[in-house]
């Protein structure tokens, strides 16, 4: 149990140090929505109520909204971290609930361009790492490829980077979220079955490691471990 403990507070001040980095003011960003938080929730109690009452309810409230903060930073500080190297966009999606599967790097060129497939309910969506003029014919090029195996599926593109119609990292699991749910489990079983053979070929490129916590739950989860 102790050594639980000691893993969880470890880790914590692991993403600590990471964000801090980031982001200097993190300690008092952190004070600070913790006083916000204590406040907003102790003041009406204090009137309505009395004081103990508010310090048992305002101190808790402080908290969350604390933690609720330093976990948009830790995350905030992650994508920093990895923006740029290859597979970066792997990674994030990896990070992420709701049954995507993913495979890196399912084409890569000299300049290390890549494009990673995921696929999930909304079907097969081939994410793309580097310039426009460059990833817009591997992207064509893959999605033909992947159709020949899935033809009834959707196939979808998403460009990650800085240019103009391309989206920012930490801005992709939003983009994942809004597409819709075409497939059920059966039929998205059944894809990734068919697609096996190209997960094959695709090579299985490496994805950047580190730390990513990926909401507030996850950060609780770590300091009552």
């Amino acid at each position: 149990m102790f050594k639980r403990i000691r893993q969880s507070f470890a880790t914590i001040a692991q993403n600590w140090s990471m964000t801090q980095k980031v982001h200097r003011l993190l300690a008092l960003e952190i004070a600070g929505f913790f006083l916000a938080g204590a406040l907003v929730v102790g003041l009406p109690v204090t009137y309505f109520l009395n004081w103990p009452s508010a310090i048992l309810l305002g101190i808790p409230a402080g908290l969350v909204a604390a933690v609720f903060w330093f976990s948009r930073r830790a995350m905030s500080a992650a994508y920093s971290q990895i923006e740029g190297q290859p597979g970066a966009a792997a990674a994030v999606v990896q990070q992420l609930r709701g049954g995507w599967q993913v495979t890196p790097g399912v084409a890569v060129n000299k300049n290390q361009d890549l494009i990673s497939r995921v696929v999930g309910k909304p079907g097969v969506i081939l994410i793309s790492e580097g310039p426009s003029s460059r990833v817009i014919p591997m992207l064509a090029a893959e999605r033909k490829k992947t159709a020949r195996w899935v033809p009834d599926v959707p196939i979808y593109e998403i460009q990650v980077g800085d240019e103009s119609g391309q989206i920012t990292l930490s801005k992709l699991q939003r983009s994942l979220n809004k597409l819709p749910r075409n497939l059920r489990g059966g039929e998205i079983t059944d894809m990734r079955r068919r697609l096996e053979a190209v997960s094959a070929v695709g090579g299985g490129m490496p994805v950047p490691k580190g730390p990513m916590p990926s909401s507030a739950r996850q950060v609780r989860r770590r300091r009552g471990a």
